[in-house]
């Protein structure tokens, strides 16, 4: 594939590491190779360079290595030992790479709890890892009021942060002091010999935006793998990526982390994002590159235009979610030369990245990825008169699917899904093309063009019918985004008595607030101007902000219960009046007349 001039000497460069990469893509399942040996690998290989910023603090690949060092050999003494797993809860800090590193130093896979998770919530997150110690940052304590007595039977260890006062726990331990007295020496192999490439390195959390949260397997192979983006992006050794997204997350984690890693390079972590602190984030640390959410560049794209917007010293940009309206108005104001986009999930098979820059595409597939059509309606794959799966043409929407191999113990393309077996086999569908072949469902409608590149169009249960057409979410969330005053739509479908399929509703927070002006007409144009008759909105939700997750998705299950009820929200809501060419106040619900 031809790539842009400008990045072939980075690649040059950068052939070493690639080269070193290649025998980690001929492991197999039941190898002895694991990411704590790729961690030992890069710490001497480039010991005195620069890995970790944070805020105040640098830390060399020297430091990072007797950090994790340290929690290893704490972990050994506190019993922990090979394919035991623990629950590790902390918010993005300088410890926070070092920590699971040091315990996959000894086989200890660490199960990467949401920091926004409480209570009963983080019960079930320990239970699905099957976890037997949690190890919490003292900022997350409060995170476990109210299942103290749930947590009596498991060791709970705090580990201290400056300036933050652990909520007492009873039960608990300050692991502070204990850490500082531990070798700063790489533990003996030996202790994680029992530990196989295909095993996991770590577990990390669905998002949980239809349901509770699922521990997802990571393998070594594939985390060591993701070493590869650096030198694949052109990064070089002492080049910095700066990321604000949840190490708990895989985008943050892995992608950003692991990127670095590979490259010889920087990781710059910020505690959280701030659209405010951004940008001056990025010149502070003289970042190369950044890891992005696409609606963090929404965010971004709503401040107040700077002299200082294109002030910096960034070659490209790396993520998933950006659409193609903020994809060209982010590079047109912030003047990064190179937007990245990639696709992929925690658990998946297959990915793709975007390398040659095809605007609004993911790029594409890696491995035996095909897509099959899909029956919105039915809410299923549709099959032909003999009952075979039917494969999408160029240009036709339907659900993305990933060959697994048949080789157990072959790893590239193998779908290790989650703890729980299952919800493992929900995500496997077989005899697709063949019988005994075995696919992995990704959940995600695309689009292949003529020249193989595919196209995000929606999560399935996200898209519906309306009057006998599909409507993609997202396709109409682009179309109407770029209306003034508006800081983000959330488009979905609700239930209306006496029409079949679901009418489409956009949630959409106001930069003023859901009190600010707002003109119903002039947004009427824009819908029927950009988008056919069947997918402008039936009605309007009126949001002083958007509820998102830490890594920004939209979340529609609570705004699909509400429906267009005025009574169950004190948010302004709208129905559509065609004929007259608007929207117009709802004040009961009864009253909605739909055609």
């Amino acid at each position: 594939m031809l790539r842009p001039k400008a990045h072939w000497f980075a690649y040059l460069l950068n052939l070493p590491s690639l080269l070193r990469s290649v025998p980690l893509m001929r492991l197999k399942a039941d190898s002895h190779y694991t990411i704590a040996d790729y961690i030992e690998g890069q710490a001497a290989r480039y010991a005195d360079r620069p890995f970790i910023l944070f805020e105040e603090r640098t830390i060399s690949y020297r430091e990072f290595n007797a950090m994790a060092n340290r929690v290893a050999h704490w972990a050994l003494s506190v019993g922990l030992r090979a394919g035991d797993a623990v629950g590790f809860m902390m918010t993005n800090r300088a410890e926070y790479v070092p920590v699971w590193s040091g315990l996959a130093k000894i086989g200890v896979k660490a199960a990467l709890i949401n920091t926004n998770l409480k209570g009963q919530s983080v019960l079930h997150a320990l239970e699905g890892a099957d976890a037997t110690h949690l190890l919490v940052g003292a900022e997350c304590i409060g995170n476990l009021a109210g299942v103290a007595s749930a947590l009596s039977g498991m060791a709970v260890h705090v580990i201290p942060e400056d300036g933050v006062d652990a909520i007492d726990l009873a039960g608990a331990d300050d692991v502070g002091a204990a850490l500082s007295r531990q070798p700063e020496s790489n533990p003996d192999a030996e202790h994680r010999e029992p530990v196989r490439t295909g095993d996991s390195a770590f577990y990390i959390y669905t998002s949980g935006t239809t349901g509770l949260p699922k521990a997802a397997k990571f393998n070594h192979q594939k985390l060591a793998l993701f070493g590869m983006l650096g030198p694949l992006l052109g990064l070089r050794k002492g080049q910095v990526v700066y990321s604000t997204l949840p190490l708990y997350h895989g985008a943050g984690g892995v992608g950003a982390v692991m990127m670095a890693m590979g490259s010889g390079g920087v990781i710059a972590v910020a505690r959280r994002f701030s659209a405010s602190t951004f940008w001056d984030d990025v010149r502070r640390y003289d970042a190369t590159a950044f890891m992005y959410i696409g609606e963090m560049c929404r965010f971004l794209l709503r401040r107040p235009a700077s002299a200082d917007d294109g002030r910096h010293n960034l070659r490209f940009m790396f993520g998933n979610g950006l659409r193609a309206d903020a994809w060209t108005a982010f590079q047109d104001r912030f003047r990064v030369p190179r937007v990245v986009e990639a696709y992929g999930a925690t658990e998946s098979n297959t990915g793709a990245i975007n390398f040659a820059g095809k605007l609004g595409s993911v790029g594409k597939m890696i491995g035996g990825a095909i897509l099959l059509r899909y029956d919105i309606d039915k809410d299923e794959l549709i099959l032909d008169e003999n009952g075979h799966y039917e494969q999408c043409a160029d240009g036709e929407v339907g659900e993305l699917v990933s060959r697994m191999p048949r080789d157990p113990n072959a790893l590239r393309g193998q779908f290790q899904g989650y703890t729980s077996a299952e919800a493992t086999e929900r995500k496997i569908l077989r005899d697709v093309k063949h019988p005994g072949d075995a696919y992995m469902r990704s959940g995600d409608l695309l689009r292949r063009d003529a020249e193989g590149y595919f196209y995000f169009v929606d999560r399935i249960g996200d898209t519906f019918r309306w009057k006998g057409e599909n409507v993609s979410t997202q396709e109409v969330a682009e179309a109407l985004a770029g209306f003034p005053g508006v800081e983000t739509v959330n488009v979905y479908g609700v239930e209306v008595p006496g029409h079949e399929g679901r009418a489409g509703m956009a949630a959409i927070a106001l930069e003023g607030g859901r009190k600010a002006a707002f003109d119903v007409h002039a947004f009427h144009e824009l819908a029927v101007t950009k988008l056919p008759s069947y997918a402008v909105p039936v009605f309007l939700r009126l949001q002083s902000e958007s509820e998102v997750t830490t890594t920004f998705k939209l979340t529609k299950v609570k705004l699909q219960g509400e429906g267009y009820d005025p009574n169950a929200t004190e948010d302004p809501i709208y129905v559509r009046d065609a004929e007259a060419r608007t929207y117009v106040r709802l004040h009961d619900r009864a009253a909605a007349y739909v055609r």
